[in-house]
């Protein structure tokens, strides 16, 4: 079980040092992936902690990430839709909405939500050796596992159920997914699964920008132009999606599912 410890401590460490360089990265304003960047490592730090819900200490950690993730969501999505402005031929939408993330995205390295982050996650290592002495680690790998399977449960339930939404399954996928690449020798997952997961968060998300489009579209008059081409593509992403749940289902169940 030390072993289990010991690559607990290595990964909270290098995280811990992706942050920091993250961190360094957007109060220079050096490069416009450095928010991305920033997100995925916090995704990544979520996914080694969930498993460890009830240990003492590791909760406020795992809030302190969640606080980030939700400041910096809807910058990234007018990251994103930025992007999508500049592609569509429609520059002073998207110079509009990157001159306002040029402005704001500097002020996340000094936000309350991200150096609270950085300060829990530094004490986090000491905090669990601390609880390996105790004895409160001794059961980790099985604890770890037992949570694996159950996101893995969920999600097979959810893809049979024909009632459920395609914002929960996005969720439970990208946790699904995130926990096997965080703890990919403890994931029960059948072979070639993570790419199949991979395929259909895509599907799902390409879906949920359309979606988000949309509502923003209703109060911001530049994205008129956009909103004939986005109900139509949301009708394809909703198409997509629907068939890649399907591929994903057979894979797991032989049958095809009741969606």
């Amino acid at each position: 079980m030390s072993a289990m410890v010991d690559h607990l401590v290595a990964e909270i460490i290098g995280l811990n040092i992706k942050l920091l360089a993250c961190h360094a990265r957007l109060e220079a304003s050096t490069d416009s992936e450095a928010l991305h960047d920033l997100r995925t490592t916090v995704r990544r730090l979520r996914s080694v902690l969930r498993p460890l819900r009830g240990l003492p200490g590791l909760d406020q950690v795992e809030a302190a990430a969640k606080d980030v993730g939700a400041l910096t969501t809807p910058l990234r999505d007018m990251q994103v839709l930025a992007a999508f402005l500049t592609e569509q031929g429609l520059p002073q939408a998207a110079a509009k909405r990157a001159q306002y993330l040029e402005k704001v995205c500097p002020n996340v390295a000094t936000s309350t939500e991200l150096n609270r982050l950085l300060g829990v996650l530094d004490q986090l290592p000491a905090l669990l050796r601390t609880q390996q002495r105790n004895g409160l680690l001794d059961k980790l790998q099985p604890r770890i596992e037992k949570r694996l399977d159950k996101q893995w449960k969920q999600l097979r339930q959810a893809m049979g159920d024909p009632a459920h939404d395609r914002h929960r399954l996005r969720l439970l996928i990208k946790r699904v997914r995130y926990a096997a690449e965080a703890y990919p020798k403890l994931s029960h997952q059948p072979q070639n699964m993570q790419r199949r997961l991979k395929v259909a968060q895509g599907a799902l998300g390409d879906w949920h920008d359309h979606l988000q489009w949309l509502e923003q579209a209703r109060h911001q008059q530049d994205l008129a132009p956009c909103v004939a081409g986005w109900e139509l593509g949301i009708r394809r992403a909703e198409e997509k999606s629907d068939e890649v749940l399907d591929r994903l289902y057979t894979a797991c169940f032989g049958k095809h599912s009741p969606r």
